[in-house]
């Protein structure tokens, strides 16, 4: 699928991480390749970005990085542009990864950001269209979470709380009024937001950089109130993701 410029549209997959919460099976893979259903976790997301319309993936590896660029190379990249955005040398969390990543992109679309370690029932060619007109935009949902996005009338982002800690992000003072919702590991990002990232660490995370955006673009939510999401990221999720994996 190409988008209104005729250039490709494009996906980024975040299997970078070590996968502690998934030992002993990530002592000898990655996260990414521990399997569900009988099929590695990347040819999950991989497939799924695939009928959704994406032509361009980009993967960013750190743990047992060979391994994923083996079992890509052997499946011929699944008839994809599959590039590979290499964080050997250090892991540098999922907004570090996606500058990294950005002279992998196409500097002209949007990008769909997936975890590849969560399973869910959203279409991901609707999402992705009803997002690109923003700078950046988070799939959100209702379910019940020590730690909260929240979001004006307009479903713009505003702040984030903690409520087991009472933390709040981008200041201690920042309003709590508004629409609170758990953010769900997929998300919409504009090329437009990489200046914006130019005075950031080398690693940091990409919800804090959300938070401080937010003050000058336009950072929005798009609540899914039929969100059916898991997050297989950890042991005791894994049998429970194989009783539904046909969600």
């Amino acid at each position: 699928m190409k988008n209104e410029t005729g250039n490709d549209i494009c996906g980024g997959t975040c299997a970078a991480g070590l996968g502690t919460r998934l030992r002993p099976l990530t002592d000898t893979m990655p996260k990414a390749l521990v399997r569900v259903g009988g099929e590695p976790l990347l040819h999950r997301v991989i497939m799924n970005l695939k009928s959704a319309g994406f032509e361009r993936i980009v993967v960013n590896v750190h743990h047992f990085a060979e391994q994923i660029i083996d079992y890509l190379k052997t499946n011929d990249n699944f008839g994809l542009d599959i590039r590979i955005s290499d964080e050997s040398d250090a892991l540098l969390d999922t907004g570090g990864g996606i500058r990294k990543a950005a002279p992998l992109f196409d500097p002209s679309s949007p990008i769909l950001i997936h975890n590849v370690d969560i399973l869910h029932n959203v279409d991901l060619a609707t999402f992705y269209e009803s997002a690109i007109s923003h700078d950046a935009t988070l799939m959100v949902s209702e379910r019940k979470t020590s730690r909260y996005l929240i979001f004006n009338d307009e479903m713009r982002l505003r702040a984030w709380i903690n409520i087991k800690t009472g933390e709040v992000k981008p200041q201690p003072s920042q309003s709590t009024e508004g629409l609170r919702a758990a953010f769900s590991g997929l998300h919409v990002f504009s090329p437009r937001l990489f200046p914006l990232m130019a005075e950031w660490p080398d690693k940091f995370g990409i919800i804090d950089f959300y938070l401080d955006a937010c003050q000058k673009a336009d950072i929005r939510g798009i609540l899914n109130t039929n969100l059916r999401l898991l997050d297989v990221g950890k042991l005791d999720s894994l049998s429970e993701a194989e009783k539904i994996i046909h969600i």
